[in-house]
């Protein structure tokens, strides 16, 4: 007995070890991400081939929606998105000719020739309609939508895949989610696009690991960051610039987990979240490899989590940036 007591005090003592190396690690490790913009990301091409300083976030909105797509090593999968996306705005704008749009292509470092095919768009429609940002670096998914909304001119800001997964149509569906949060104090809200009606066709498709990696990355979204939403990975959601300004500014994680970082945020100011069914279609050439990108979100959520409870990160009332 006293033997089985002994094994039971050690084993807590080492996870009260490695909780602490964790905490320690992942306030050490806070600062070490760099959220600063290069010189040349300050800038997009004009049909003239000019260079052109990117507005910001901060500034007063002068087109009713933006359109922020990330994109790395594209170049096959998103001309199909563009077309659709395109197609379905002009439409928009001839029946209301009111409405203004721009689309925000954002290179995340590629190393094929995602910037040339969006530079393609831009020339056909205009740079005013269609810009590209080009990272210098691969930042990851969160870092190359992080950048493009911070350079967005919309009233309502669209974060949208480049693999065209969900029906750009569906842009309808969130909107009147956004719609429908009333009141919105100070005019914060977000829609976000859900799968989650789609989540039992999607386990009888899948083998019995990848449903229990997906399972554990659910509970621990829940456990250590975000409660009440279903699906926080859908890439199609819907910010007021208001709620896009208050939750961007304070988002660190440029990879897999932004958008959970991005929804812990939103609670943690209050802001109003709407989730809404979308049709979403699996799209071959994904970047996410199962194992590792699920790894890596798993420990994201629990660094996220430790970072904010030591302080190492602050919600911060939004300030202009470079």
């Amino acid at each position: 007995m006293d033997f089985l007591c002994e094994i039971v005090q050690a084993l807590v003592a080492l996870a009260a070890l490695a909780f602490i190396v964790v905490l320690v690690m992942a306030h050490v490790t806070a600062g070490m991400i760099n959220l600063s913009r290069h010189e040349k990301e300050k800038y997009f091409l004009t049909a003239t081939g000019q260079k052109e300083l990117f507005p910001s976030l901060h500034d007063p909105h002068s087109r009713d929606l933006s359109v922020v797509i990330p994109a790395y090593n594209e170049e096959l999968r998103m001309p199909v998105m563009l077309d659709e996306a395109m197609k379905y705005l002009e439409d928009r704008q001839k029946q209301d000719s009111s409405f203004t749009y721009e689309v925000i292509v954002v290179d995340d470092g590629s190393k094929d020739k995602t910037t040339e095919v969006a530079l393609g768009y831009s020339r056909d429609y205009g740079a005013d309609k269609l810009r590209v940002l080009t990272l210098v670096e691969n930042r990851g998914k969160g870092g190359a939508v992080r950048m493009g909304t911070l350079s967005s001119r919309g009233k309502v800001i669209l974060m949208a895949d480049a693999d065209g997964a969900t029906k750009f149509s569906d842009l309808e569906k969130v909107e009147a989610g956004l719609n429908n949060l009333n009141p919105k104090p100070e005019n914060l809200g977000i829609s976000c696009g859900s799968r989650a009606h789609l989540e039992q066709e999607s386990v009888a498709q899948r083998s019995v690991f990848r449903t229990f990696l997906m399972y554990g990355f659910h509970f621990l979204v829940w456990f250590f960051c975000v409660r009440g939403i279903k699906d926080t990975q859908c890439g199609f959601k819907l910010f007021t610039r208001e709620a896009a300004l208050k939750t961007f500014t304070c988002l660190h994680v440029e990879r897999w987990a932004f958008d959970v970082e991005l929804l812990y945020i939103a609670q943690c100011f209050k802001i109003p979240i709407a989730e809404v069914a979308v049709n979403w279609t699996e799209i071959e050439g994904s970047k996410l490899v199962p194992f590792w990108s699920w790894l890596q979100m798993g420990r994201d959520l629990v660094f996220i989590r430790l970072r904010y409870l030591t302080g190492a990160w602050k919600l911060k009332s939004p300030q202009k940036t470079d």
